[in-house]
């Protein structure tokens, strides 16, 4: 086989390389021993069950945002809003979780719910203003973020709760947590959330590779004009894929607040989560798959961080740096490609 066949895969592996041999570079030129910094980061990531748990928490979510991310990427779109389309979707959720007291078969899907509706609805808008008015995607959403966080704010603060900057925990029929997963995983708060996400990463696959909508959307995605001319609606399907994609970031937002916390608390800033979801989707290729493996990668990376100022008195800020130069290489791919065809030529 020709290697350009798996530049998919190589292209993504060698930039992991490339940010860890240049992490590695600047924790000597630190005064840090790169070697016992990246033992104390493995360590903080497979050394203790507790870890692996926490490391599986931090994934769940970042699957989720990857999808959403992706998939706006897959059909022609850049949806940066996934961050507000995540905090919409943590309000949904835990909102649900507070106000009714249900059966858990029926409340917890109930309050998923809740959180896909809200990240769908906060996800059309930019794409209704991009199908009706062509305003770019871009530019709505990134402001859609804004009026999330401060929005969610004044209603954590005056209608679910008095005055607090924090709720009160959701009913247990609608929470996440699993004494199962948290028993194995040394009382980690890893959660049932994970199997949500597996689950929306083949909702992703078949419906954009096995269906006639998904190949609509794809071909949107790829010539606009040619859909058009094909017979298709190109602005329904506008729309249709950034609906889908706050879908996928509005359960995101549940896994935070129906697992991880439980409740919703005034946020000062943004979480992160949405836009850690972009590197996700970026080194993992848009694809399902890829994005699971590439939501292990930072997971890890940002859990086992934090062991790395206790064993080897290295920052764990430092991580930071690592993932922004892999996120630099994957961006840098035909770079990468050159440098690979070279290989090849000269092994010839």
């Amino acid at each position: 086989m020709k290697l350009y066949r798996y530049f998919n895969l190589l292209i993504p592996i060698v930039s992991v390389l490339l940010g860890l041999l240049c992490g590695a570079v600047i924790m000597l030129v630190s005064g840090y021993d790169p070697i016992l910094g990246y033992e104390a980061l493995f360590n903080g990531i497979f050394g203790d069950p507790f870890y692996i748990g926490e490391t599986v928490r931090q994934l769940t979510p970042y699957i989720l945002t990857g999808l959403a991310v992706a998939f706006a990427f897959r059909t022609g779109l850049f949806n940066i809003g996934v961050e507000g389309q995540v905090i919409v979707g943590w309000l949904a959720a835990v909102w649900v979780g507070l106000a009714f007291d249900l059966p858990k078969i029926i409340h917890l899907p109930l309050a998923v719910l809740a959180a896909i509706i809200a990240g769908a609805l906060w996800g059309f808008v930019p794409g209704y203003l991009k199908a009706r008015f062509k305003v770019h995607e871009v530019i709505v959403s990134i402001m859609m973020n804004y009026i999330a966080l401060y929005v969610t704010n004044y209603l954590i603060q005056n209608v679910l709760t008095d005055s607090k900057d924090q709720t009160e925990l959701i009913h247990p029929s609608a929470s996440l947590k699993s004494d199962f997963l948290a028993s194995i995983t040394g009382d980690s708060s890893m959660h049932n959330g994970i199997y949500i996400s597996i689950i929306a990463a083949a909702v992703m696959w078949v419906l954009l590779e096995k269906t006639t909508k998904g190949f609509e959307l794809r071909a949107v995605g790829y010539n606009q004009d040619a859909a058009h001319y094909a017979g298709m609606n190109v602005n329904r399907n506008i729309i249709l894929s950034m609906v889908i994609s706050g879908a996928f970031a509005g359960v995101a937002g549940a896994m935070e607040g129906l697992g991880t916390f439980n409740y919703v608390s005034v946020k000062s800033a943004f979480t992160g989560i949405g836009f850690d979801g972009i590197a996700v989707a970026l080194l993992g290729g848009n694809t399902p798959i890829g994005i699971i493996f590439s939501a292990f990668l930072f997971g890890a990376l940002k859990i086992g961080a934090l062991n790395m100022p206790m064993e080897a008195n290295v920052p764990n800020e430092l991580v930071e740096i690592v993932i922004a130069l892999i996120i630099f290489f994957v961006a840098s791919s035909y770079f990468i490609r050159w440098i690979l065809l070279r290989f090849k030529k000269e092994g010839k």
